[in-house]
């Protein structure tokens, strides 16, 4: 959970949520997710416990409909937030500043990968030259003319086609996806893996 939500302040939120209008589980988390803009969504385990604690207080009701339970604000939940109407204030403006601070750290990171691509695609190109310039220095040239490109010059076409379609398929992936903190890291550590593999099959 993010830490603007500590010392049960997701519990008020929800109250805040509600009262907006009855709504089951799954939009409230989705709600909380656009509120955050993506960079963070609480789970259904860190939901549901608390609307649960919330009604066994009288504060929240569910009707149940197609096996799906949907929550509604009582007059007790109402009174519980106006009394509490100076920690909802501080609450959002928290809510604002983390999530400002959020959507700078993602947009740290993904400059961060692409910084990670550019520097793969590099060391990739540069390993490519290494490869045909050790193969060309230790290899006898097979019998009668060699191919206009060397010897196995298909595989090292076939490799550059792979290895254009790679960045640019990485590139698109970072550019139109919103990724959180947790999968850009993943993403990086995939990548320098990637690499670090190379590095040790071309040794």
């Amino acid at each position: 959970m993010t830490a603007v939500f500590s010392h049960g302040r997701l519990r008020l939120y929800l109250l805040k949520l509600l009262d907006d209008g009855p709504k089951h589980g799954y939009e409230l988390i989705r709600l909380l997710e656009d509120r955050f803009l993506g960079l963070y969504a609480p789970s259904a385990g860190t939901i549901y416990p608390r609307l649960q604690r919330l009604e066994a207080e009288g504060l929240v009701s569910h009707t149940a409909a197609g096996g799906r339970k949907t929550y509604d604000i009582t007059d007790a939940g109402r009174d519980e937030l106006r009394q509490r109407a100076g920690e909802l204030t501080a609450l959002e403006a928290d809510i604002a500043a983390s999530v400002a601070d959020l959507s700078t750290l993602a947009g740290e990171i993904r400059s961060e990968v692409r910084g990670s691509v550019r520097d793969l695609k590099r060391e990739l190109s540069e390993a490519t030259r290494q490869t045909r310039r050790t193969r060309w220095e230790t290899q006898a040239p097979p019998p009668g003319p060699a191919p206009a490109d060397g010897p196995h010059a298909a595989l090292l076409d076939e490799f550059d086609k792979r290895l254009a379609g790679f960045t640019t398929e990485v590139s698109r992936l970072v550019r139109t996806r919103q990724f959180s903190d947790t999968q850009l890291r993943t993403a990086i550590r995939l990548l320098d893996g990637a690499l670090d593999g190379l590095r040790r099959l071309l040794r």
